[in-house]
């Protein structure tokens, strides 16, 4: 195996979107059956879609067909801030508790962002 190869379990930006997956499930999982499915289904979809996008696009051989995965990863993060800010104005979610996901969502979106930024360039490096 080459040496500079890093399991997809150790790739920061997996383990970082991971974490956001788990924090969120907190939330989701103390939600009534009722709340789940009309808010709570959406959010924690588009959460968990964020790490599994990741992993898809990790497995993939060509460049364009990892980074169309980590676009799909960035759009389904987006999505989540999107609902994680409706869970907060509706009263699903605390102060400290919303702080923390934010944080993870910025840390994620910055990481997802150099990672794809890095995949270009390495596509251009191959091209030399």
């Amino acid at each position: 195996m080459n040496e500079n190869y890093v399991a997809l379990e150790d790739l920061e930006l997996y383990k970082i979107a991971l974490s956001f997956s788990n924090e969120a499930w907190k939330i989701f999982s103390i939600m009534n059956w009722h709340d789940q499915k009309i808010i709570g289904d959406q959010f924690i979809t588009s959460v968990d879609s964020v790490a599994a996008n990741i992993a898809e696009g990790y497995g993939r051989y060509h460049f364009l067909d990892r980074i169309k995965f980590y676009y799909n990863a960035r759009g389904s993060l987006l999505e989540s801030k999107h609902w994680l800010k409706l869970l907060k104005e509706r009263k699903f979610v605390n102060e400290d508790s919303y702080g923390l996901l934010v944080d993870l969502i910025e840390n994620t979106h910055i990481k997802l962002n150099v990672y794809i930024k890095s995949c270009y360039q390495q596509r251009n490096n191959q091209s030399d």
